[in-house]
């Protein structure tokens, strides 16, 4: 095999409200087929169907996707709602003891929204089921019609909405040549307090925290609030993640 292999995180999801399914949205396998050069493998997000230990026996890195379900709060010692569901307790149940797996061997691990929620919890941190109820903060959720709906041009909900300021000289500052960057904006829950092993190293505007790096990692262990996986084929910032993101799992593949 010539190519490094990514392993992507699967989602519970009912279908025709009666089958169970896994699914992975088609722009992360295509964000590392066509971006960071990588087989794309999806492995469900449930610990009774992949064992981590097999999975890390035959993947190069580990890509944590966004979800629309929400990290259950009682692994951050919050009492949960009706009205911040739903909730996938499966995924939340491989996500956390994975990322810990993947820290401790060096195996890169790429956090996209809910993949950067679960990064900040795995470390010992914990969220806020909307981020847009603290005072100061700005709505960070998708835009929506007047009458509620989605808007139905992905272009619009997916379009940079707010700045990030980098931290001078951090590893996103490196990556990106830059300190500070634009990105879109479609998350309800966010980080309230960082984990004891997290740095955040990007902040929006209204202080919400956007991009986090573990600190005790020897290998890429990076998470970011936005959807990188929209449009790395043509989106400078986003594009650099994924190829540095490539080069770490290449780096890792090669050293095994």
């Amino acid at each position: 095999m010539t190519r490094p292999v990514i392993g992507v995180i699967g989602n519970a999801r009912l279908v025709e409200s009666q089958y169970c399914a896994q699914h992975v949205g088609e722009n992360n396998l295509r964000a590392i087929a066509e971006v960071a050069g990588a087989l794309p493998l999806m492995f469900a997000g449930n610990p009774k169907l992949t064992n981590i230990p097999d999975l890390l026996a035959i993947v190069d890195g580990v890509l944590l996707t966004g979800a629309r379900a929400n990290v259950h709060p009682s692994h951050f010692n919050t009492a949960p709602d009706p009205k911040h569901e739903p909730y996938d307790e499966d995924r939340d149940a491989l996500a956390l003891p994975l990322i810990e797996a993947c820290v401790a061997r060096g195996l890169p691990v790429f956090g996209i929204c809910r993949g950067f929620q679960e990064m900040n919890v795995a470390a010992g941190g914990s969220l806020h089921p909307e981020i847009r109820e603290l005072p100061g903060r700005m709505n960070h959720r998708m835009p929506r019609l007047e009458n509620g709906e989605i808007h139905p041009d992905p272009e619009v909900v997916f379009a940079d909405r707010h700045d990030v300021r980098l931290v001078p000289e951090g590893i996103f500052a490196r990556i990106l040549g830059r300190d500070v960057i634009r990105v879109n904006s479609l998350h309800g829950q966010g980080i309230l307090e960082l984990g004891e092993r997290v740095v955040a190293e990007g902040v929006a505007e209204d202080g919400t925290i956007e991009a986090i790096r573990f600190k005790d990692a020897s290998g890429f262990a990076l998470g970011v609030q936005w959807h990188a996986e929209y449009d790395p084929q043509f989106n400078p910032v986003n594009r650099a993640l994924f190829q540095a993101f490539g080069d770490a799992v290449r780096k890792h593949r090669e050293g095994r």
